[in-house]
């Protein structure tokens, strides 16, 4: 009788492990977004990696397809429906509302990093499961606070090491200008239906502003013929757009006027704008955002003007590798601690505990391999020292310390180890 198998059990479909090779890529853009927070003024949000499903849909949008087909939904065991987050300005907007954000001084400047969720096909950069580094200003409706944040994203990738990018940008008016524009759209397109693909013609009917936003290729033509939003703003909104406009060549960020740009999202107003890199593909967006002036009153609070920039840290890194960033390693383990004997495994233990408590990495050898195999992890370890314990070194209180890089090794006393080690690496610094 054949025994059964136990499974081969993978990652789920959509999503990755980041092994630990793959890490310092991730080190690289955390510490490098975090800090321009620091330097811009933002304060970091963590916000529940699910919420009540009703937040997305009518934040996000009912007729998106985020909320149409890739939202991940479910219901809890107290019959409530919940979602997994798909994206982080409505879970940002949610709490600034809850815990009355707005008496605060404005704007608010929050920031996030954490996993997001979409059900979508899985291809380089987008995964089922991804990582969101996000920042919202809320509280303030400035063409300077759209240029800011439009500022803080352009130096994020310029600082990560990735050129050449191109910002796109455009103007979706508001509720005062865009009933108009939404006419002449209409009209445009009512000719045009028996050419565009099937989900362009149920955006017509439900949206007719994401038909500007399909991807499929024999749609772009029409797409490239359509009225622009620019010549459909009212005065307030064209004001607006010419002050960020002056802002930005003030700042010296190069930008296109995108007019079919228009985001996937249906909480966006006025200003939108993405940062792209040369090369195209589902993944060509590194980043993008825009002013979301009616979200938090459509989610419960005040009249409250808000803009953000939310970014996949996936993609970067696939931008990263694609340009050939050159990424600096993560720190290593500075001391492997080695032993001869049995009789000097406590000793050893006891070593390596006090370079840890002196704030000097260390790892001692385990499993009982001979000296020589030691040595050989010692090595392949990358440590700048290996410090051996053996009889003589137990009967006279001495460790051998050996330097990895030249290979010299001299005997000195255990009191001496954790200096001569600092030592050495403030010399390698």
């Amino acid at each position: 009788m054949l025994r059964s198998m136990s499974p081969l059990y993978r990652a789920p479909r959509g999503t990755v492990d980041v092994l630990p090779q793959e890490q310092p890529y991730w080190e690289h853009v955390y510490q490098t977004a975090t800090h321009l927070c620091q330097l811009y003024g933002y304060s970091r949000i963590d916000t529940p990696v699910f919420e009540d499903a009703s937040l997305f849909a009518r934040g996000v949008g009912q007729t998106t397809d985020i909320v149409q087909k890739e939202m991940y939904v479910f219901q809890d065991r107290g019959g409530e429906m919940m979602a997994l987050r798909p994206e982080g300005t409505a879970n940002v907007c949610r709490a600034y509302i809850q815990h009355g954000m707005r008496n605060l001084p404005q704007p608010v400047r929050l920031y996030y990093w954490g996993p997001a969720f979409r059900y979508d096909r899985p291809q380089a950069g987008r995964q089922r499961q991804f990582t969101h580094f996000g920042y919202e200003a809320i509280g303030v409706d400035d063409p300077a606070l759209d240029a800011e944040v439009i500022e803080f994203a352009w130096r994020l990738y310029q600082e990560l090491g990735l050129t050449d990018l191109s910002l796109q940008l455009n103007s979706i008016g508001d509720p005062n200008c865009r009933p108009s524009y939404l006419t002449a759209l209409n009209a445009y397109y009512e000719d045009k239906l028996g050419s565009v693909c099937p989900d362009c013609r149920a955006r017509f009917q439900k949206n007719p502003l994401r038909l500007l936003d399909c991807k499929v290729e024999g749609c772009q033509p029409i797409i490239d013929a359509a009225p622009p939003f620019i010549d459909y703003l009212c005065e307030a909104c064209a004001h607006h757009f010419q002050e960020l406009c002056s802002y930005l060549e003030a700042l010296a960020i190069p930008y296109t006027l995108n007019p079919r740009l228009v985001r996937g999202l249906d909480y966006y107003t006025r200003t939108v704008f993405e940062i792209q890199p040369p090369e195209e593909g589902a993944q060509n967006t590194v980043g993008a955002g825009g002013r979301y002036d009616g979200l938090i009153e459509e989610l419960g609070g005040k009249p409250t003007p808000a803009i953000g920039l939310a970014t996949g840290v996936e993609r970067i890194i696939v931008n990263l590798k694609r340009a050939k960033v050159p990424i600096a390693a993560l720190d290593r383990p500075a001391v492997f601690v080695v032993y001869q004997t049995a009789a000097a495994r406590p000793t050893a233990a006891k070593l390596a505990s006090e370079l840890r408590r002196a704030g000097i990495a260390a790892v001692m050898a385990v499993g009982g391999r001979s000296l020589k195999a030691q040595m050989r992890q010692a090595d392949a370890a990358g440590v700048l020292y290996t410090a051996i314990l053996g009889k003589e070194e137990l009967a006279t209180d001495t460790v051998n310390l050996r330097r990895m890089e030249d290979g010299h090794q001299e005997r000195v006393a255990s009191k001496d180890v954790r200096r001569l080690i600092a030592k050495g690496l403030r010399q390698t610094r």
